[in-house]
């Protein structure tokens, strides 16, 4: 604890922090949103298949991935309390970091074993990628008021988020080389095919790798500076399920915080369909426009999510200016409104050049709500040290959104036969969130 107040504020305890992001967020760009849907799609293409058998009956390569990752969101929901309970109670909420950022690691360089042949832990690998991203994510949140102040916490968490765009970029842009160009050379050389895999289908296994390495080697500085926690006092028993009380704890706290809870209701309602559009972006581009040829479809589709992160960089900075200027809520409002309108947008999306615009208005906003919607958070909190608790229920709370959010989507794409119409079900949920957002500076509080 004295470490933690000693470090606070100080710029190499926020620098490490933000630097995180710049570690982890490989995951989220590679094998979330770029390289692994483009692997998981060629792989079934190139076998000739679009179904296989598991569980005893058949399922197409589509719903099998959704359904996993959906079961992956309701695992990281519950266990996210529990690891925040347990934490709470040792004071070492980093070495759960640890932990869950090395399994997400080792399971990305499990990756590269994925294969039709080997299903089941191709897909295990990919579900506890998930796990180790998300709930050290969360513990990473959980961090930020205990080593920043207020006055900080806007900039220090846009910084956060740009690092990891920059990381991100660049690791993919060196992934994307591997593929479009050195493959050609490989082939040049008489080479066809690696361990009887078509080179590109291997260059992106060893993007995977890369991943892995990548994201275990960086967190090292974060965690050579980060504190280890505070530790609860009080009875030492049931501390597994301590969590979940931990949660109905905070529950009940909201109550005597009229504002929190306000707030916590609308970044609920938006980042459902935030979070939705992440995880879905890639697979609405595939398959709803007009690419000409596959591999322009698949440099399209990495070319526009390179956008999406390079521009989010500025958009991020430019999110804690404005909020500065008009505060956190307003800028909250203004960015939903946008949103909005994108989604509305998306509904018409023809031509690569239309997605390619979309990309650069979807960067624009997309860091910047992500960050400010954790800063302001942290700044409405009240005077605890129990800060992991309360980024639990906040992480809690954007998972079952996520859950929510994308069977929604998949249930509205399919019975009405198309992607475009769930755009339009998203844009409701920024509507209502800028209802609920309006609402929360009418509570007489100060921020």
């Amino acid at each position: 604890m004295t470490q933690t107040l000693a470090l606070k504020g100080s710029k190499k305890l926020l620098n490490a922090w933000a630097f995180y992001d710049w570690a982890n967020s490989v995951y989220s760009l590679v094998i979330s949103s770029a390289i692994f849907p483009i692997f998981y799609g060629a792989l079934f293409r190139a076998s000739g298949v679009e179904k296989v058998t598991m569980f005893g009956g058949e399922i197409a390569r589509a719903p099998l991935i959704s359904y996993v990752t959906s079961l992956a969101f309701v695992f990281i929901a519950i266990i996210t309390p529990l690891v925040s309970g347990v934490a709470d109670y040792l004071g070492n909420k980093r070495m759960f970091m640890k932990f869950f950022c090395y399994l997400g690691a080792i399971s990305c360089i499990g990756l590269y074993w994925f294969s039709l042949e080997n299903i089941y832990f191709g897909l295990l690998c990919y579900f506890f990628g998930l796990v180790g991203f998300w709930v050290s994510f969360a513990i990473n949140n959980s961090y930020l008021p205990d080593i920043a102040y207020p006055e900080q916490q806007d900039n220090i968490s846009a910084k956060g988020f740009s690092l990891g765009y920059i990381g991100s970029v660049l690791l993919l842009g060196i992934n994307l080389g591997m593929i479009l160009y050195l493959s050609p050379v490989v082939k040049s050389w008489g080479m066809e095919e690696i361990n009887d895999q078509p080179i590109e289908i291997m260059m992106m296994k060893y993007s995977f790798i890369m991943v892995g390495i990548w994201w275990a080697l960086f967190s090292q500085y974060t965690f050579k500076h980060l504190p280890k926690g505070y530790k609860r006092q009080g009875e030492r028993h049931h501390i597994i399920l301590n969590g979940f009380r931990e949660l109905k704890l905070v529950w009940h706290q909201l109550g005597e915080n009229r504002k929190l809870k306000r707030y916590l209701g609308a970044f609920f309602t938006y980042s459902m369909a935030v979070q939705t559009i992440m995880l879905i972006a890639t697979y609405f581009g595939e398959e709803e426009i007009d690419w000409g040829t596959p591999e322009f479809r698949q440099f399209g589709l990495i070319a526009s999510i390179l956008i999406i992160q390079l521009i989010a960089i500025g958009g991020a900075y430019l999110t804690a200016y404005l909020s500065k200027k008009l505060g956190n809520i307003k800028t909250l409002i203004w960015v939903n409104v946008i949103w909005a309108i994108l989604c509305v947008y998306a509904y018409f999306l023809q031509t690569p050049m239309d997605f390619f615009i979309a990309a650069g208005l979807v960067g624009v906003v997309m860091g910047g709500i992500q960050a400010l919607s954790r800063s302001t958070y942290s700044k409405f909190l009240p005077e605890t040290t129990d800060t992991t608790s309360f980024f639990s229920f906040y992480d809690v709370a954007e998972k079952i959104g996520i859950i929510i959010g994308t069977f929604m989507y998949g249930m509205i794409s399919q019975l009405t036969g198309s992607m475009r119409n769930s755009t339009i079900f998203l844009g409701l949920f920024f509507l209502i969130g800028i209802f609920l957002l309006l609402r929360v500076n009418k509570v007489k509080e100060s921020m």
